[in-house]
């Protein structure tokens, strides 16, 4: 885990001009006084996915890094901004640092509560506009794990026919519709790629809601399509669902969901996009313990190991020379891949 954390130390001074002065110095830190919060999206733990993958890192830092405090809370579907700013107000109050928001839906929240606690360090999962000299803002190259993984969905495709299937229509998820559609288009130019998204801003329950993605999935495959790719939170279960019963293929997202998905539904899926909000979590936990926390933003992309594709089940060993062909590429600059 800490061998991101060495590479990526140079890199999170960046931004810190942009937070309007210099950020706070921190010496270094006792684990086992340490309070840490982790203020959860929609689903929280045990959502088999985004919000897992940060539980996960809070996990390996309590093991490894001998946390003993931490406080957990978890949004509920239409709440408001106040309330997610209460929830990272009492943290604050109740003496916790840092406190880690996980989802962009907290921007608005912590740029009203971090800068009344100045002393207070915070991070925040992918987003960049809440900014201050005590924020980190842990980002990701969603895009070039997508790019991964719908060249795997292309490779391994035999109707010429894939489909993505979005929680939320953001800017954020549009990363991955946007990657996954150019890495099919790659391999292969002439495939059809179908689009849904379960719900639209401000309506964020399209992360939550596994009914409505199974029903977006199903209207996939009966169209033809015979693999899937589900960036939609606790929604993805149910594409695995419908994958299972269309006996076709789904790609998971954030975790290695065929570890982590219900166990009947594992088997039909083909690969997930990783997202190691995991490795995020504990480096930026680490990097307060070591006083090398610095404000401002981090991108975690291939050439940091931040993203990158599953290989459980063994479904794609006969593609995964040419994956690591692409990965390279991209990671040497070959492969360009747009986010928008």
């Amino acid at each position: 885990m800490r061998s991101i954390a060495v590479l990526v130390v140079g890199a999170l001074v960046a931004g810190a001009a942009a937070c309007g002065g210099k950020p706070p110095e921190f010496s270094g830190s006792d684990a086992s006084s340490m309070k840490v919060g982790l203020a959860y999206d929609i689903g929280g733990r045990g959502d088999q996915s985004f919000n897992d993958a940060a539980a996960s890192g809070l996990d390996d830092a309590k093991r490894n890094l001998g946390l003993r405090t931490v406080k957990e809370l978890e949004a509920t579907p239409g709440e408001t901004d106040a309330q997610k700013s209460e929830r990272l107000r009492v943290l604050a109050e109740a003496g916790y640092s840092p406190i880690i928001a996980v989802g962009y839906a907290y921007s608005e929240p912590m740029k009203r509560v971090a800068p009344d606690f100045p002393a207070t360090r915070f991070a925040i999962v992918d987003d960049t506009m809440a900014r201050g000299p005590n924020i980190s803002n842990l980002l990701f190259a969603e895009e070039q794990g997508s790019f991964l993984v719908g060249a795997a969905a292309a490779l391994k495709s035999r109707t010429g026919h894939v489909g993505f299937v979005g929680g939320v229509q953001s800017p954020l998820v549009k990363k991955f519709e946007i990657g996954f559609t150019q890495g099919v288009k790659y391999i292969k130019p002439e495939d059809t790629v179908d689009v849904k998204y379960v719900a639209q801003p401000p309506d964020l329950t399209g992360f939550d809601d596994p009914a409505k993605g199974r029903l977006a999935a199903q209207g996939m495959y009966d169209a033809g399509a015979d693999v899937v790719y589900q960036a939609a939170g606790g929604s993805g279960a149910g594409v695995f669902e419908a994958a299972y019963q269309q006996h076709a293929w789904a790609i998971g997202v954030d975790s290695d969901q065929a570890k982590t998905a219900a166990p009947e539904v594992r088997g039909n899926i083909l690969t997930s996009m990783l997202k190691k909000v995991d490795v995020a979590v504990y480096d930026y936990i680490a990097s307060i313990l070591d006083g090398t926390v610095k404000s401002g933003p981090t991108v975690y992309d291939l050439r940091l190991g931040g993203v990158d594709y599953s290989t459980t089940g063994g479904h794609i060993r006969d593609i995964q020379p040419r994956l690591e062909e692409l990965k390279q590429e991209i990671i040497v600059g070959k492969i360009k891949v747009r986010a928008a």
